[in-house]
């Protein structure tokens, strides 16, 4: 399957967010009312979880919902506050190296996957990464050095707290270093088990094992696969062989030290990379983040792309997605 990735430039939320959310809302609305529109908060609920939790995010939030027309279900989409449930897979990991560098595979349906990289400078913070829910990032790096990316995190529950985009959103808008970092993600509500992987530009790093039911554990692990301390969704692990990508990470590392550049190659080959589409999670992209140089670079086995935070430019690119099938956005 090709499809069109875009990368879009605006410093604060304007006309170029706003036609954005008009292209994506349809399909958005679907998937986030498929369960009932009754099912999901409402718009006071959702609002006061933000000013508890997020205030800082307020002034942004309200500017969306304005641009996005004002009404109440577009309104409690944007809060991403206690959205449907969601599944990913994805393997992520520091480079032993020197430099900090965050490599990641994003293994998704690209049925449901908005395909844009977001260059914003709300509130006077430069943040990049990849989009989710058109303000949500799976994964980012702001102008202070700080990097950070997500997995899931193998468990069923499902709990009252936020999509982990908005999440990572909130971090990059409000953290410089990892201690920061981890320290916002101790305290913020999921509705779902995530592993959140942080690099600051120091190469400080970290991993927050995050559920709805239980408190988030800070660690110091490097790699990050779709489970936490042990596997209890034995079903979603053999499917995604997140054990083995695991295990196939940590002896790469502990058994020799690759270049930088070998390293990121091993994430576009099995068993990190996979097109086992048919199965509802393949991997879309490979990103990686040099958080001291400032740099994001895409990858896919056919094309790269690379961006500036302090240099971003504007474009769009065809990318190949191998045994993808049609594009079906967000549960059609």
């Amino acid at each position: 399957m090709d499809s069109l990735w875009r990368a879009i430039d605006e410093a604060e939320p304007g006309p170029k967010w706003a036609g954005l959310f008009a292209e994506y809302w349809p399909d958005y609305r679907r998937w986030w009312s498929r369960d009932g529109v009754e099912r999901r908060p409402s718009f006071w609920e959702s609002r006061t979880a933000l000013k508890t939790h997020m205030p800082e995010l307020l002034p942004i939030y309200d500017r969306l919902c304005e641009l996005a027309g004002g009404g109440d279900q577009e309104a409690r989409f944007l809060s991403m506050y206690c959205p449907p449930a969601y599944l990913t897979s994805c393997s992520q990991a520091v480079w032993p190296g020197k430099e900090p560098v965050l490599v990641r595979n994003y293994d998704y349906s690209p049925n449901a996957f908005d395909r844009l990289i977001m260059h914003t400078q709300w509130q006077g913070r430069r943040v990049l990464g990849v989009s989710d829910g058109l303000w949500g990032l799976v994964d980012g790096m702001n102008d202070a050095g700080l990097a950070i990316s997500l997995t899931f995190g193998g468990r069923h529950i499902v709990g009252d707290g936020f999509g982990v985009p908005l999440i990572l959103r909130y971090v990059l808008q409000t953290c410089e270093t990892t201690e920061q970092a981890t320290a916002a993600l101790a305290r913020l509500p999921t509705h779902m088990s995530y592993n959140v992987t942080v690099l600051d530009r120091r190469r400080r790093f970290a991993t927050a094992r995050m559920s709805p039911d239980r408190p988030a554990q800070i660690t110091n692990a490097a790699v990050a696969t779709n489970h936490q301390e042990q596997v209890e969704w034995t079903a979603h692990a053999r499917l995604t062989a997140t054990v083995e990508r695991e295990r196939f990470l940590l002896n790469r590392m502990m058994l020799r030290r690759e270049p930088q550049e070998k390293f990121i190659e091993v994430f576009l080959r099995p068993p990190l990379f996979s097109t086992a589409f048919s199965l509802g999670f393949g991997t879309l992209y490979t990103a990686v983040y040099r958080p001291r140089l400032g740099q994001m670079e895409l990858r896919w086995p056919r094309g790269s792309w690379v961006f500036d935070i302090n240099a971003f430019a504007e474009g769009g690119m065809m990318i190949h997605t191998p045994d993808a099938g049609s594009r079906v956005m967000h549960g059609d």
